[in-house]
């Protein structure tokens, strides 16, 4: 794991869960995390649900604080195993479009 994709790491896993209370690292909702290309970081996280009513809320939040780490220019986020998967990454990401 690159130097960069160990700080999304520590970043997104410090992530609160609004209904836990509990950290996305305790949560173990963070999967992959790599750095693609110089700068940018592909985020693969699993909601504690297939069907969470707050994936996409989760999703944001960790592109956001993944695009405040210095060195960071493009991040996309995928929610892996939710029922509305396709969707989420459409909307969180949609400077790839």
């Amino acid at each position: 794991m690159s130097n960069l994709a160990e700080m999304v790491r520590e970043r997104a896993g410090r992530l609160v869960d609004p209904e836990t209370g509990m950290t996305f690292k305790e949560m173990r909702l963070l999967e992959e995390i790599q750095e693609v290309a110089p700068g940018v970081v592909e985020v693969n996280f699993r909601p504690s649900s297939p069907i969470c009513p707050i994936a996409l809320k989760l999703a944001m939040d960790i592109r956001q604080a993944v695009l405040e780490i210095e060195g960071v220019s493009k991040v996309r986020v995928h929610c892996v195993g939710h029922r509305m998967q396709e969707k989420m990454d459409a909307l969180v990401n949609t400077e790839d479009q």
